[in-house]
């Protein structure tokens, strides 16, 4: 039955994608330099850090910079919300969906954040209150209604292509032929594979030419929780030879606990929460017991899970683990943004 269905959505996402390359559904421009990045596959593949570096890259050019994104699991999915204007924040993590609220913290002073499901009319209301002359579309790859200047494709090599299969038996939004569309294609989490040869030939296979950026996630520091929420981008590094749990919601967990180890931290248990969960005190309270179960001292979990703890309780230290892309050919990179 799932595999009737994986074609059946597979065949609408043809469908779709057609109408829109021959002109029968409209696209439209926003007026400004337009960035799309996105992902071929459901979870996690490391899109958030490669937004925020490319909203860095604009940023440092002088560009006036804002983020255009749903805003996945916010409360009021249909309202605008102006999480950032660049300056200050000015919604929770709650109004503005914890994706976007974790990119608003990571870059004030280099972007506008606006969470909206019709990101047409927030681009231009964004161009008319503030003068923004460069989008970015934060998974903006199946998002055909708007044009875009540049098409960049993350593809994670710990599960690149989802075993093949197109929701709901497997985790493809649309068939992997569709690929072909992408100006770019960012490997990401290279470092978690021994052999990225496949990935890059079926890549070539599918358009022959298009540029494959290599990237890998690194720790850039660990800060307390307090202080992740005081001053988010004043990371330190921290001990890592202490027992901890390790507790996330993410659309691909095991990569974080991967990541961990691969490290050198010493993750005697984990617990996994689903994608953009919202923690209670009764989730922290399951946790701690986790945590004393196995002689873990102290907790680590993401950026993304940071912003929604911190009206909860905590019995013992909490930290966060602040993660970062980097490229290997950056200066490339940045010359195609």
């Amino acid at each position: 039955m799932l595999s009737s269905l994986a074609w059946v959505y597979g065949k609408v996402a043809d469908l779709r994608n057609t109408l829109y390359d021959r002109g029968v559904l409209e696209t439209f421009d926003l007026g400004a330099y337009t960035i799309s990045i996105g992902n071929i596959t459901t979870g996690g593949t490391g899109k958030t850090p490669l937004v925020a570096l490319v909203a860095h890259i604009l940023a440092k050019r002088g560009e006036k910079v804002c983020i255009l994104t749903r805003g996945y699991g916010r409360t009021q999915p249909r309202e605008r919300v102006l999480v950032s204007d660049a300056e200050k924040i000015l919604a929770d993590p709650e109004e503005a969906g914890d994706e976007p609220y974790e990119l608003a913290l990571k870059l004030l002073g280099k972007a506008i954040v606006i969470a909206d499901a019709d990101r047409v009319s927030a681009a231009q209301w964004a161009k008319r209150k503030f003068g923004v002359n460069a989008f970015i579309l934060d998974d903006g790859f199946q998002h055909r209604r708007v044009r875009r200047d540049v098409d960049i494709v993350c593809i994670d090599a710990t599960n690149p292509f989802g075993a093949g299969k197109m929701l709901p038996a497997g985790r493809l939004r649309e068939p992997v032929n569709n690929l072909s569309r992408a100006d770019i294609v960012v490997i990401t989490r290279s470092n978690l594979v021994e052999n990225l040869d496949k990935i890059k030939s079926e890549i070539s296979n599918l358009r022959s030419g298009t540029p494959v950026i290599v990237s890998e996630t690194r720790i850039a520091g660990v800060v307390e929780l307090g202080e992740f929420h005081a001053t988010p981008q004043a990371t330190q590094s921290k001990e890592r030879s202490e027992k901890a749990l390790a507790f996330c919601g993410l659309g691909n967990p095991k990569n974080f606990y991967s990541q961990l180890r691969l490290e050198g931290f010493t993750v005697s248990a984990n617990k996994s929460f689903p994608d953009h969960h919202s923690y209670t005190q009764n989730d922290i309270f399951e946790i701690e017991k986790l945590a004393a179960e196995s002689s873990a001292a102290l907790l680590l979990t993401t950026a993304k899970d940071a912003v929604k703890l911190s009206n909860l309780k905590f019995e013992i230290p909490c930290r966060v683990v602040e993660i970062e892309m980097v490229l290997d050919k950056p200066e490339e990179f940045a010359a195609m943004i």
